[in-house]
């Protein structure tokens, strides 16, 4: 469908009339629940109308995506990770390219036994500066996983990194870092999103500025990461999510290296990266794997705007196979007049209207 502002959005997906861009979480099959600054509330119209929040602490944003999820055990307990905006101050160095010592923004963790009415256990869970994060999710043995970025010096760049609770969210341990080099305030190992494969391996797949994402796998449910390498996925510098859907594949949503049919010219901004990145984010594409991303589809547009853009997605699988997928950054012009992308499709309808075949072989030793 083309509308009059030049937003293309592909037919096989529904736009959702929805108040807010999540996170969302599945409270009962009739009840979500999203969190903002206010607090936490609960919708059971699909997000159309929300009840008066529950306050929570202090420190959430509202303006930055990707900055805060929440999750519901299955033991009933329900964790929100966040960064927290209290004391968040971002300084840098730009003679020599430095986050300076007062560069702070904390990830900090909150939990509540009994479904949002009251909360407990806030703490710091990984200091200094980090920032936007795309997984957070409990897997098959019920560790508590989260996949984030964390910004560290000489030279200044950013590297990935898992924090994991085995008890319940109440205390808190990290991996190793990923790190791939790099020089700038957007540069190195950037902005992951990861999910447990059928076989139990956790698959990071990691934001770069080298043309492509890079990959990561954990035997160990997210204590560490061995097997680091570039992947086949090629990507701009933008994040991408990964979901593990309840069919079992999984489904991919990200800003591609180059817009169809056409090369994004590389910019470089000295700053940022050490050398010139494409910073397409023109359009949304979305691609499955059937077999722990071992092949994947051939990427489908699901959305475009010419000279804008549409970025840093957040997937939602609201019921078996009703997908939702949403843009926390969507602007007409690259970061001016902002409209809104939030869509839906129908996992089986997607595919079955689906013409293509594998696009990616991962042909490496994992």
């Amino acid at each position: 469908m083309e509308e009059k502002n030049g937003i293309w959005i592909n037919p096989l997906c529904e736009k959702i009339d929805i108040d807010g861009k999540g996170p969302f979480v599945k409270i009962k099959e009739d009840v979500i629940m999203t969190v903002e600054s206010k607090g936490v509330k609960v919708s059971n119209d699909d997000g159309k109308t929300w009840s008066n929040p529950i306050f929570i602490c202090e420190g959430i944003s509202d303006k930055e995506p990707a900055s805060k999820y929440l999750l519901l055990t299955k033991k009933g307990t329900l964790i929100l990770l966040y960064l927290n905006f209290k004391t968040y101050k971002f300084s840098w160095d730009e003679e020599n390219k430095e986050p300076k010592e007062e560069c702070k923004l904390e990830l900090w963790a909150i939990r509540s036994l009994d479904m949002g009415k009251t909360w407990m256990d806030n703490q710091m869970i990984l200091d200094g500066y980090n920032a936007n994060f795309f997984s957070f999710f409990q897997t098959d043995s019920g560790r508590i996983v989260a996949t984030v970025e964390h910004l560290i010096k000489n030279p200044g760049r950013w590297v990935s990194l898992s924090i994991y609770s085995d008890d319940e969210g109440k205390t808190w341990k990290k991996s190793n870092f990923i790190d791939i080099g790099g020089h700038g305030h957007h540069d190195g190992a950037t902005e992951p999103t990861c999910a447990q494969l059928n076989d139990g391996r956790l698959l990071m797949l990691i934001r770069t500025n080298l043309d492509r994402f890079w990959e990561a796998y954990s035997v160990d449910e997210g204590r560490y990461w061995r097997i680091i390498k570039p992947s086949e996925i090629d990507a701009s510098s933008s994040p991408g999510y990964l979901l593990k859907l309840q069919s079992g594949r999984l489904i991919l949503v990200w800003n591609r290296l180059n817009p169809e049919g056409e090369i994004y010219p590389k910019e470089h901004y000295f700053q940022a990266t050490e050398f010139p990145a494409s910073w397409h984010r023109e359009e949304f594409s979305v691609s499955f794997s059937e077999d722990d991303g071992k092949t994947w589809t051939k990427p489908v547009v699901i959305g475009k705007k010419k000279g804008g853009q549409i970025s840093y997605p957040y997937i939602f699988e609201r019921r078996r196979g009703e997908i939702w997928i949403i843009a926390g950054f969507s602007f007409k012009k690259r970061w001016e007049i902002p409209f809104s992308f939030k869509v839906k499709i129908n996992e089986e309808e997607f595919l079955k209207n689906f013409k293509g075949g594998k696009l990616w072989k991962n042909t490496g030793d994992i």
